[in-house]
C-alpha cells in the first residue's frame, strides 16, 4: 500500500488524521447470542488480537470487560440494558439517531489519558442484511474494525474482508499488514500527524523490518 492509501484509512471525513490502538489487553464479553455464536465471536477476537501481536485477558481490572459486543433486534433494547448508560454517554440520544438513520451497527470507543483505546462497545442490530451474513464473517469484520481506530470512511467503499476461492472469507492481506504495522512496538499507540502514515506504510508488507 502507498502512504496515501494508508493515510486514507485513518483520515476522518472532517479531514483530520487520528490513529489509536489498544493500550491494554483486550477482555471481551458478548451479549445476546447462543454459545455457538459466542465461541465464533471470541475466536475471531483471539485471531485478530494475535495477528496484531497484542494480548487478551480474562478480565480488565478497571471495567471487568473492555470489549463488549451486543447482538439485538431493536435499538430500543439498548437503554434497557442495566448500567449501559453509564458506560456509553448520551445513550438515549444516540439510540434516537441510530433509529433515524436505520443503522444496523455502531461502534463506540473510549480512550485512556494518553489517547489509546481502553474500551470499545459494538452494537449489532440483526436486521435482514446482517442476518444474511455468516457468524464467522460478521465476527471477523467487527473485530477488525475494533482492533484499531480506523477512519469513519475507511471501509465505506471497500470491505476489510475479501472472498477467496471456495467462498471462504478472509481478511484482506494489506489490511492485515496495516494492523501488524500499527502494533509494532516502535510505533506510537496514538498519532494525529499524517506523517505517521509514512511510517506505517514503510512497515506494511515488510513484517515491521523497515
Amino acid at each position: 500500500m502507498t502512504a496515501d492509501e494508508v493515510a486514507a484509512l485513518f483520515t476522518r471525513s472532517d479531514g483530520s488524521y487520528l490513529f489509536a490502538r489498544w493500550g491494554r489487553p483486550v477482555a471481551p464479553v458478548v451479549f445476546g447470542v447462543e454459545d455457538q455464536t459466542l465461541s465464533v465471536v471470541k475466536g475471531a477476537c483471539e485471531a485478530v488480537v494475535a495477528l496484531a501481536g497484542h494480548q487478551m485477558a480474562e478480565t480488565d481490572p478497571e471495567l471487568g470487560a473492555n470489549l463488549m459486543v451486543f447482538f439485538f433486534r431493536d435499538w430500543e433494547e439498548l437503554p434497557e440494558v442495566p448500567g449501559l448508560d453509564r458506560l456509553v454517554p448520551d445513550l438515549r440520544p444516540l439510540v434516537a439517531r441510530l433509529i433515524g438513520a436505520e443503522a444496523n451497527q455502531y461502534r463506540v470507543f473510549r480512550f485512556d489519558e494518553a489517547g489509546a483505546i481502553r474500551a470499545a462497545f459494538v452494537f449489532l442490530r440483526m436486521d435482514e442484511a446482517l442476518a444474511a451474513v455468516s457468524a464467522e464473517t460478521l465476527a471477523l469484520s467487527q473485530m477488525v474494525q475494533t482492533i484499531l481506530l480506523w477512519s469513519d470512511t475507511a471501509f465505506r467503499d471497500r470491505s476489510a474482508l475479501a472472498r477467496v476461492d471456495g467462498g471462504k472469507t478472509i481478511l484482506r492481506p494489506e489490511i492485515a499488514d496495516v494492523i501488524r504495522a500499527g502494533y509494532d512496538p516502535v510505533m506510537p499507540a496514538v498519532a494525529d500527524d499524517p506523517s505517521h502514515a509514512l511510517r506505517l506504510a514503510a512497515r506494511v508488507g515488510q513484517d515491521g523490518r523497515a
